[in-house]
């Protein structure tokens, strides 16, 4: 690990990312309210809760518990957590190669003219020295 680059997250299971999806749309959840959102007929209260307890002691997410009902909400930004996914699969699976993570990306789906033209806008950005 680079020196003062933050330490790595702990990798969140799919269910664990499902609720923090939840939790970085809507700020802060109690488990009931994170329980309505994904309940979708998969899931009951006490997974909820119990899913709830297990990414508090991984330190996925951050807990209240000044009232009677906890209110939770992520420990990190979406945005921090899709760089730090994201710099984890460039050095996994492409060999710490962003340029063949777009490459096979592009190629895998057609990409629409809009997003050829903010990648575009990006390369421009990036030529000229400028951050993102």
């Amino acid at each position: 690990m680079k020196s003062g680059s933050a330490p790595p997250l702990p990798r969140p299971t799919e269910a664990e990312l499902e609720i923090l999806r939840v939790l970085w749309s809507r700020k802060q959840c109690t488990v009931r309210e994170v329980h309505e959102v994904l309940r979708g007929g998969r899931s009951g209260y006490t997974t909820a809760l119990k899913l709830l307890q297990v990414m508090h002691a991984k330190g996925l997410v951050l807990r209240d518990d000044s009232s009677r009902a906890h209110v939770y909400r992520a420990a990190i930004s979406k945005e921090r957590a899709q760089k730090w996914f994201l710099r984890d699969l460039v050095r996994r699976l492409f060999d710490g190669s962003s340029s063949q993570l777009v490459m096979q990306a592009l190629g895998n789906d057609e990409a629409s003219p809009s997003e050829l033209r903010a990648i575009r806008e990006l390369l421009d950005q990036l030529d000229k020295g400028e951050s993102p």
